[in-house]
């Protein structure tokens, strides 16, 4: 059973696609699907473009037509903890998708995508990182250290953290220090990005476990346009060398049932 490997751009694509051996390109919808070997693991590697539509269209097709298993995110994101700095890692053990619910009184209520409270009401919020995965990755990273930043990313003798916590998703960049502030404060987010909720919610419609790992290429305010077009292929390299890492552990996996 192949590996799912999903990058939104160009730049995080590009780090993954020259590792690849034995590539055999399949076209579907708007994406080309890559079979191939990373590091002697079977893995179908696509570009899902930006936003939740895209990426959960090419994770559908990943979990149904290819029978991927697990199916990970690999890619950058904007910082929302203060903690944290351009080229740090943040691995999700919680995807909430904070631009979904209900707008009462000029203010959004985020609430669990696909449900209204007073339509159809859940009491979940988000989706949660298969347990046994999560405890396999924790523990395979656990003496794994990343090479230190450039001087060009702000880095010199630092090396990139890696965290683990909860990463949000909403289909908008985020370019604002009072929106940024206001999703750290309220929703507890680490790091804000454009797709992995999505990839979450199709991964667990399949019972298929997921992973998001992101690393910040910039801190999700007034200069974050800046910051990510200076930094991105730096830091995409870091979320990749993660992902090599884990590769070992990713398909170590006991039954999965749904979380509900």
């Amino acid at each position: 059973m192949a590996i799912g490997l999903i990058c939104a751009i160009p730049e995080e694509l590009a780090h993954l696609r020259e590792l690849l051996l034995d590539m055999v390109p399949v076209r579907a919808a708007h994406t080309e699907f890559v079979s191939g070997t990373l590091d002697g693991f079977d893995v179908v590697l696509a570009s899902s473009g930006m936003g939740k539509v895209n990426s959960a269209l090419v994770a559908t097709v990943l979990a149904d037509r290819f029978g991927c298993s697990p199916i990970i995110f690999s890619g950058v994101a904007g910082g929302l903890d203060p903690d944290l700095a351009v080229g740090d890692v943040v691995i999700a053990d919680r995807v909430i998708q904070h631009d979904a619910g209900l707008i009462e009184n000029d203010r959004l209520q985020t609430y669990q995508a696909g449900h209204v409270p007073f339509i159809n009401p859940v009491d979940r919020l988000g989706y949660h990182v298969d347990e046994d995965l999560l405890a396999r990755v924790v523990d395979r990273l656990a003496d794994f250290t990343l090479p230190a930043l450039s001087e060009a990313a702000g880095g010199g003798n630092r090396s990139a953290a890696i965290r683990f916590g909860m990463v949000l998703s909403g289909d908008q960049y985020l370019h604002c220090e009072s929106t940024r502030e206001r999703l750290h404060r309220d929703l507890g987010g680490l790091a804000v990005e454009m797709e992995g909720g999505a990839v979450a919610q199709v991964a667990d419609a399949f019972a298929v476990p997921w992973l998001v790992i992101r690393a910040l290429s910039d801190l999700a305010g007034q200069d974050s346009r800046f910051d990510f077009l200076a930094f991105v292929d730096e830091v995409a390299a870091a979320s990749v060398a993660i992902l090599r890492r884990l590769l070992p552990v990713l398909q170590e996996r006991r039954q999965r049932t749904a979380d509900y």
